[in-house]
């Protein structure tokens, strides 16, 4: 079974704007490549951050350097016209899935409330290029966004919910959950099951969260629904986010585990590596 994380940050300057991310100036490749082998991580999916502006070029490094096991999920400015064109080649890029975005704060909300992205939308089904959303507030409006581009893969970060930008833990922490459940019918959206143990309160194997989990792969099932971590804010180890999936939830059978430990992620994003 492949281990795939399906996001993680490598910075090399600059503080994290969240403080729930390690308040460190860099967590390099390297760092991160050390504890996937320790903790047992076959393969990660950078998500370049915005605190360091040389991220990407790390990241693309990081696929030159470690060939299999990273690949990107990437971003260009929004507010400027050129980038419109940028999307048709995105995936051309050495280790480019996809893009993502953060739409918890202005203007971007508003944005893909009121149609002032419906070009990003459009482009993006018809170049076949991914997008992964972190998005509270507008679990309601991507399912309208779903709903008009059926081949458009949409993702939903964090369980759908806040990730670490907020301090509300365990059931206070996913009051969205009914407007995450309800993309589920859109056989276009996901969810990325990334870093629940830092909704939880307690410690491993943080059972306030599986409930949540249970929901969302009944909701949604195996082959939407993906592992990871977003290993920089996690209170536990990489060992501990895996085995907390693999071995605390016993209602994952092996092929559940198989796909939503790294095999779904793959084909969903389009990522054809080694097993």
């Amino acid at each position: 079974m492949q281990i795939v994380d399906a996001q993680i940050h490598v910075w090399g300057s600059g503080l994290p704007s969240n403080m729930a991310h390690r308040q460190v100036t860099a967590f390099t490749t390297e760092e991160a490549v050390g504890l996937m082998d320790a903790g047992g991580v076959d393969a990660a999916i950078i998500h370049p951050p915005g605190w360091d502006p040389n991220s990407t070029a790390m990241a693309f490094a990081a696929v030159r350097d470690y060939p299999g096991r990273f690949a990107i999920m990437g971003a260009f400015p929004l507010d400027q016209p050129a980038s419109r064109e940028l999307v048709t080649t995105w995936r051309n890029q050495p280790g480019m899935l996809g893009l993502r975005y953060g739409f918890l704060h202005e203007p971007l909300r508003t944005w893909l409330a009121d149609g002032t992205l419906d070009w990003l939308w459009a482009t993006a089904e018809r170049a076949d290029v991914p997008i992964s959303m972190l998005a509270t507030d507008s679990l309601t409006a991507i399912g309208g966004i779903a709903a008009r581009h059926p081949g458009l893969r949409l993702t939903i970060d964090h369980l759908g919910g806040r990730g670490g930008n907020t301090t509300l833990k365990d059931a206070a922490s996913m009051t969205h959950m009914p407007e995450l459940l309800a993309l589920a019918k859109y056989p276009n959206v996901a969810v990325k099951a990334t870093g629940a143990p830092g909704y939880a309160s307690g410690t491993y194997p943080f059972p306030t969260m599986h409930p949540f989990l249970r929901q969302i792969y009944d909701a949604f099932g195996p082959q939407r629904m993906f592992w990871g971590t977003d290993i920089s804010k996690m209170q536990c180890s990489w060992k501990q986010c895996i085995t907390m999936f693999t071995e605390e939830l016993p209602w994952l059978s092996e092929p559940d585990k198989a796909l939503i430990m790294g095999q779904a992620i793959c084909t969903w994003w389009g990522w054809e590596r080694p097993a």
